[in-house]
């Protein structure tokens, strides 16, 4: 009993620190909008949305794709009483690479991207960006490896020193460059690049003070590249695809708002840097039971494999045998998730309007009166995004990472689709998005829920048929 209070307060405790940090950082970055507005206007918000989805793309291999892999892969090891250190080795050579070639690659498509959205204004935006590509990467393995030891602190404190760090020069190269809005949005993006590189310094310096380094466990054999690829790869589809559709979003939704409204960017940027800025707020401390469901349930797995594959059976000290505590923390990683997402999402609908008067002042009129009926039509997707990216993280932890890619590329697809249909009327205009956007992550929970169901109870089965060959 004692060691499962033990368990709990540990999961509660890394949860709460990566909530605590997500929350204080989409605070800040949400709070960074009021002057942002103010200084280059709601064209250039517009400008800086139609990069800010490659931005998403990175921050969310940071911050749920790599790390997310590495932390299974981590909580495992450390379950079977092997050493990290051969996984750490590996994890930082690979995930380098990939992020050099990345760094380039977006560079090369810079002026495709540009000429794809209809703004070549925005073309030095990429540019600037692109190094954020190889910071990511390596801030990734690192976060990934604290994750897995269960130790949230380095993530959390990264993230928000991260964030600190994009406002301070976000702000300064506004306030310098503010008569030439284009120029402007170039150096915010240039300010993304140097709060990745601040954060890497801070992840590097905290792992080289970290005690776990020096820890002993028998070694466990190599790494290959290939054996976190087979992870990593469907856990960051899945996370990618979320911005990636984003980035689709910003073509073609700008382009069909387009035959109808005077100005589409600025419509775009209602939706993607007003609304779903705080819609995401609920969503960024939900992000904290994510992460800590991880190592939980990985390292549960792990050890009742490693018991099985040892003969020896799980009992209690009343001799009788303990059922598999894998669906036990999947309810129970769940069940917080709906406690704190539900009222969130309710509390958005009801208090729309004073919430974005609170954190875009400067927004006036039909402006406004536009953006709080978007948050109205869109809160809750703070629940159901909530409910599914904690499904997702379960099913990553059960070794079926490429479920949640399936039901996310179904749920993205589907958004899409219904947009498309819905952004042809102007009369629904934007809020098609909204709508869209809704069904799409509906999707996603309920197909998460329904593969977690399914692999959870093979587990349970697996666990029960041991059990009952060893007593034989």
């Amino acid at each position: 009993m004692k060691d499962k209070t033990q368990a709990k307060g540990s999961f509660l405790k890394g949860a709460v620190l990566i909530a605590a940090g997500g929350f204080l950082a989409k605070i800040i970055g949400a709070l960074y909008r009021i002057p942002l507005t103010n200084l280059i206007g709601g064209h250039g918000i517009g400008l800086y949305q139609l990069v800010y989805p490659v931005y998403c793309l990175l921050l969310t291999v940071s911050a749920t794709g790599i790390p997310s892999s590495i932390a299974k892969l981590t909580a495992e090891r450390l379950g079977r009483g092997e050493s990290d250190k051969p996984l750490f080795s590996a994890a930082l050579k690979l995930f380098l690479c990939i992020g050099a070639f990345g760094a380039l690659l977006m560079a090369a498509l810079a002026p495709l991207l540009a000429a794809a959205q209809g703004s070549k204004e925005v073309l030095g935006g990429y540019f600037t960006l692109a190094p954020s590509v190889f910071l990511v990467s390596a801030i990734s393995v690192l976060r990934g490896w604290f994750q897995g030891r269960n130790d949230m602190f380095p993530t959390a404190v990264s993230e928000v020193i991260e964030q600190a760090v994009k406002v301070a020069f976000g702000l300064f190269f506004a306030y310098i460059f503010r008569e030439d809005i284009p120029k402007a949005v170039v150096f915010l993006l240039l300010s993304v690049s140097l709060s990745e590189l601040v954060a890497l310094l801070v992840m590097i310096a905290l792992y080289r003070l970290s005690p776990a380094r020096k820890e002993s466990a028998k070694e466990g054999g190599r790494v290959a590249f290939k054996t976190i690829l087979r992870t990593s790869i469907p856990v960051t589809l899945s996370a990618l695809l979320i911005p990636l559709s984003s980035l689709v979003d910003s073509v073609v939704a700008v382009r069909l708002l387009g035959k109808y409204a005077a100005d589409p960017v600025a419509l775009f940027g209602l939706f993607a840097g007003g609304a779903v800025t705080v819609i995401n707020l609920p969503v960024s401390v939900c992000y904290g039971i994510a992460a800590a469901s991880i190592p939980a349930l990985a390292s549960a797995k792990a050890k009742a494999e490693e018991q099985t594959k040892n003969k020896t059976e799980n009992k209690t000290e009343n001799g009788q045998k303990k059922r598999p505590s894998v669906r036990k923390k999947l309810f129970f990683s769940l069940g917080i998730t709906v406690l704190v997402s539900l009222p969130a999402a309710i509390g958005l609908y009801y208090f729309a309007e004073p919430v974005s008067r609170m954190i875009y002042r400067s927004l006036k009129g039909e402006e406004l009166q536009t953006l709080v009926s978007l948050i109205k039509a869109f809160a809750v997707s703070a629940f159901t995004l909530s409910c599914a990216q904690t499904l997702s993280a379960c099913l990553t932890a059960q070794g079926k990472p490429q479920y949640a890619a399936i039901s996310m590329a179904i749920a993205m697809l589907v958004k899409t689709l219904v947009y498309c249909f819905l952004l042809q009327n102007a009369e629904i205009s934007v809020f098609g998005l909204a709508y869209a956007t809704n069904i799409g992550y509906s999707v996603a929970f309920f197909l998460n829920l329904l593969y977690n169901l399914r692999v959870s109870k093979g587990t349970r089965r697996t666990a029960n048929d041991n059990g009952s060959r060893i007593r034989e």
